[in-house]
């Protein structure tokens, strides 16, 4: 096996599994086949994706890659892996970035729309046709079916070879039959004749076959179907845009520290542990955690947060986020394919490669539409010939039959709606792992949220101070926060912080003692200082104190007593904070027609006090639920016939983002809950699970919309054409429009906010 096959092979259990590039194919047909005869070899599984033009394959330990390559040939078409990515020179920001394959098609375009011009002119304006025009015509029209057609034409042939036809078929053998028909009149017929002038009709009609030349059509059809596969080729090249950009975010170069000194080298010689400077204004080289250094980080580019997010010594960070602020030294924890942007990257191409049930649909529709079309124009042929006894009647209602029906768009409804969806999903940070997901973003009426670090920030914070009558807050707050600074409890590490934020540098303890049960005391500054839920040697609370005590703890938050000398002169209340934007969040998630639950193992005083927050009805409460029941309350909810979407960010969310009908994995939770759910916010915000539910709803409308134009499309235009009601080139325009209306309308998706 070669290097390349290690970087592009993954092995799950006893399966490995490898993406393919394939080459050669035109239409969604092309793919079915490609799929087809790769789900026929024993132990393959294979999906094979138009837009993207990969295939993504399982297969078990008796099958080897050179047999999957071999029998991709063997279809007629070529496979190969991906290259493994090479860091490229940053163009210069006037240079175009250059497509071959998109260059050729532009050359063969352009070369024969100018060829095919005059020919169509002549053609529809008798006053143009003066003597002898037709030679003209069949000069210009000749290098345009032969060299501008010649894609259609060799794909034609591969095809017809392995005993299969495509819509390169219908264009084939449509074209060389109007230009076999104007031929054999030219040279067998009268057309030919000087003086001869012929009327372009937009629907068929009885007419003299051997005086009829059909080379407009011919090299019309052409010309028109390179400018719906041009337009088809730049606007998937669009569509791709946002993963290609993501793929690109990552910093090119480093600067380590070896030996105390900065080397500049590549970013791929980097390791985990290695020390490196990010400078204001430089991208941040890979995910890693910040050893020395105050700044600010943009994320925009990989979140879609706006906000620069202040970090220190300590603090993680993402690479390919660019250093706002000040000096930074980062020690590498994550490298390569670990990093948080290749696991976006990844997630959103496996979503781009995969398939919806629709999709499916249309795949099938397609494999068997070309044959049904031959048959439908052989028809056609033969029931206008029986009726009118008009060959070239028959003969040009048959061609249109060819040209218009091919089923490109058919092939592109899903796939570029997919791409557009989920490019723009990873550039506001929602990542949506597969086109299944979408259906799930539609059915889902219900929304279960976890508390905490989900509606909740996950870290205790002060939230308010009570003082007794004549104390003074600053001075509560300094002594108890010195005191519980030199404490680890979650609780005292909360009062410690925000009385350092509130009252400045904290004095220091003497005789510092860890009460169990009861709480803190010490000595501060001669004061004999105590901090607990009963503070020591504490007679009792004043009123007020006792009212503050009890409506912190009627909010849902813990009280905690600071006192000296004998008396209480305090009530801190601290509690996991409520995330500023949670209740807009769920305010947006009713908007979308959604019930939102709240799940907590909280106790139920604390719980509802949250749910009150953020507008959570009571009723819709889940309290001291322990986490492996998470997964218990979310098939009840389904048991009552609900469709339930989970958002979680712990561990123990894991189990229930799997078993709800749609997991929304909060990206600043861990790895598990990542993996275990459908969509990914990659930003710890709630309202981007709105957000979320919306582009997933919008790209499915947009899907449905595709398959829906290019089903009628089809549907209406096939009895037109063998009605006699459609000129084969007016056919042709009608053909390659609605593949271009498909992809454009996918692009709208770019659009969303």
């Amino acid at each position: 096996m070669t290097s390349t096959t290690a970087q592009n092979e993954t092995a799950i259990g006893g399966t490995s599994e490898v993406e393919l590039l394939i080459g050669g194919m035109t239409c969604a047909s092309c793919a079915a086949r490609v799929e087809k005869k790769l789900n026929r070899m024993e132990g393959v599984s294979a999906t094979v994706n138009f837009a993207t033009e990969k295939a993504k394959i399982a297969f078990g330990e008796g099958v080897r890659l050179d047999d999957l390559i071999a029998t991709v040939e063997k279809t007629g078409y070529t496979a190969e892996e991906p290259a493994p990515p090479e860091p490229e020179p940053e163009a210069a920001p006037d240079t175009p970035e250059r497509d071959p394959e998109l260059g050729a098609l532009r050359h063969r375009l352009l070369v024969s729309a100018l060829l095919a011009a005059p020919v169509v002119l002549l053609a529809m304006i008798p006053a143009l046709q003066f003597d002898n025009w037709q030679w003209l015509s069949l000069t210009l029209a000749a290098p345009v079916v032969v060299w501008g057609g010649a894609p259609f034409h060799r794909a034609a042939w591969t095809n017809l070879r392995h005993g299969a036809a495509t819509m390169d078929t219908l264009v084939s053998v449509g074209t060389l039959a109007a230009f076999g028909w104007s031929l054999w009149a030219l040279f067998l017929g009268d057309a030919g004749m000087t003086g001869i002038h012929d009327e372009f009709r937009f629907t068929v009609s009885r007419m003299d076959g051997a005086s009829t030349v059909y080379l407009e059509v011919a090299a019309g059809v052409v010309a028109l179907i390179l400018l719906g596969r041009y337009l088809e080729a730049r606007s998937k090249r669009r569509a791709g845009a946002a993963l290609r950009a993501l793929m690109e975010l990552g910093a090119k170069d480093v600067a380590v520290l070896r030996d105390g000194r900065e080397v500049r080298v590549p970013v791929a010689s980097l390791a985990v542990g290695d020390r490196f400077v990010v400078r204001p204004g430089e991208k941040i080289a890979t995910d890693g955690t910040v050893v020395e250094g105050i700044s600010a980080v943009d994320a925009a580019m990989l979140t879609g947060e706006s906000v620069p997010v202040d970090v220190g010594p300590g603090d993680p960070v993402t690479g390919a986020t660019v250093n706002a602020g000040g000096r930074l030294v980062v020690e590498a924890t994550r490298i390569g394919a670990d990093t948080q942007l290749a696991r976006m990257a990844r997630l959103v191409e496996d979503a781009q490669n995969g398939k919806a049930e629709v999709q499916r649909l249309a795949d099938r529709i397609s494999a068997v539409f070309v044959p049904v079309v031959i048959l439908i124009a052989l028809g056609t042929f033969g029931a206008w010939l029986g009726v009118t006894g008009d060959t070239a009647a028959a003969f040009t209602a048959a061609v249109a039959v060819l040209i218009i029906a091919c089923p490109c768009a058919l092939g592109l409804a899903t796939p570029t709606a997919l791409m557009v969806g989920t490019g723009r999903g990873a550039q506001l940070g929602i990542l949506i792992k597969g086109p299944e997901v979408l259906e799930s973003t539609r059915r889902v009426d219900t929304v279960v949220l976890d508390k905490t670090g989900t509606v909740t920030t996950g870290q205790m914070t002060l939230q308010r101070v009570y003082v007794a009558d004549g104390e003074d807050e600053k001075e509560v707050l300094r002594l108890a926060g010195a005191l519980e600074h030199s404490s680890e409890h979650p609780v005292a590490r909360a009062i410690a912080a925000g009385a350092e934020e509130r009252a400045g540098a904290l004095p220091r303890v003497e005789h510092f003692e860890n009460v169990p049960g009861r709480g803190v005391r010490g000595r501060v500054e001669g004061r004999q200082v105590a901090v607990g839920r009963l503070a020591e040697n504490t007679a009792g609370l004043p009123q007020e104190l006792a009212r503050a005590a009890r409506q912190a703890e009627q909010e849902g938050r813990t009280a905690v007593v600071a006192g000296w000398d004998g008396r209480a002169r305090g009530v801190l209340a601290v509690a996991d904070a409520i995330k500023e934007t949670s209740a807009e969040a769920v305010r947006g998630l009713r908007a979308l027609g959604l019930t939102p639950v709240l799940l907590t193992g909280d106790n139920r005083t604390v719980a509802e006090a949250v749910a009150k927050s953020v507008g959570i009805d009571a009723q819709n409460v889940f309290a001291e639920v322990l986490p492996e029941d998470k997964v218990d309350v979310v098939r009840r909810l389904q048991r009552e016939g609900r469709a339930v979407a989970m958002v979680g960010d712990g561990v123990n969310d894991a189990a229930a983002l799997a078993t709800a009908d749609l997991g929304l994995a909060m990206g600043t939770g861990t790895d598990a809950a990542i993996e275990a759910g459908d969509l990914t916010l990659v930003r710890g915000d709630l309202r981007v699970a709105a957000d979320a539910i919306r582009l997933s709803r919008r790209t499915l409308a947009t899907i449905k919309g595709n398959l829906v134009w290019a089903f009628g499309y089809n549907v209406a235009a096939l009895p037109l054409a063998a009605a006699g009601l459609l000129n084969p080139m007016i056919a042709g325009a009608a053909m390659a429009f609605s593949s271009v209306f498909v992809v454009t309308n996918s692009l709208r998706l770019r659009r969303f906010r």
